[in-house]
């Protein structure tokens, strides 16, 4: 079964790649190497474009993950895909994958200020959110000060990775009550800003705290007897 490489992974600073169309049809194309990030983890997927070398140009609207290790760069509708064996230039829209890098990293930093159990999130190329299983009173100023003082501190920003077995010896690690960590590769990838947070996570992150910028927590509402939804946003 194909698997597509993940370049995102190993450098989420790549904006694009040469790739080969290994799969092909109606629900979008599959590439052998690919910089688009799939829709996951509360993040959303890539956009961009496919650019052959006579000039063709197709539209990416999402990317997804299929079966076995795929990821799917889903087509503008009614675009007739590239024909398999053709070599693309895989461009992700940068501006907003940056946005998206920065929020998610955002978030983890909202979550080592807020050490509770999280059971969900969604990050935007503006804002993002939360779920915490906690009745406690959330102060959106305090929070808002002690997560900018976090950026403000540079922290460097980097992925391990860790076995399977090693994940089991440190349940700690899994901040996340609704999903738990893929098992099955052999392999974690843990995101960790030292001496601040450290969990499974396969998203896009920046490199150092610093380049997210200035963030406000916007609202703290509560969504459930033991449920704060928590949502910030950059300033300005």
């Amino acid at each position: 079964m194909t698997v597509t490489e993940p370049l995102f992974q190993q450098d989420a600073y790549r904006r694009s790649c040469i790739a080969t169309v290994i799969e092909a049809g109606e629900g979008g194309v599959v590439l052998d190497v690919t910089v688009f990030y799939p829709l996951g983890g509360g993040q959303p997927g890539d956009t961009g474009a496919l650019r052959a070398e006579d000039g063709r140009e197709w539209r990416v609207t999402d990317a997804r993950k299929g079966e076995g290790g795929r990821i799917l760069h889903v087509l503008e509708a009614g675009a007739a895909p590239p024909e398999i064996g053709c070599k693309v230039d895989a461009a992700i829209d940068w501006e907003r994958r940056h946005a998206h890098m920065r929020m998610h990293t955002c978030l983890h930093l909202l979550g080592s200020v807020l050490r509770y159990g999280v059971t969900g999130g969604q990050i935007a190329a503006d804002k993002g959110r939360l779920d915490f299983d906690t009745q406690d009173e959330i102060d959106k100023d305090a929070v808002t000060s002690a997560v900018n003082a976090l950026v403000a501190a540079n922290h460097g920003v980097s992925s391990i990775w860790i076995t399977d077995e090693e994940l089991d010896r440190q349940p700690e690690l899994v901040r996340t009550l609704s999903v738990q960590p893929p098992r099955g590769a052999g392999r974690i990838r843990l995101l960790e800003i030292p001496g601040v947070d450290l969990q499974p996570c396969g998203g896009t992150h920046v490199a150092a705290t610093g380049e997210i910028g200035p963030v406000v927590v916007t609202k703290v509402e509560n969504k459930g007897k033991r449920n704060k939804r928590v949502y910030v946003a950059f300033a300005g």
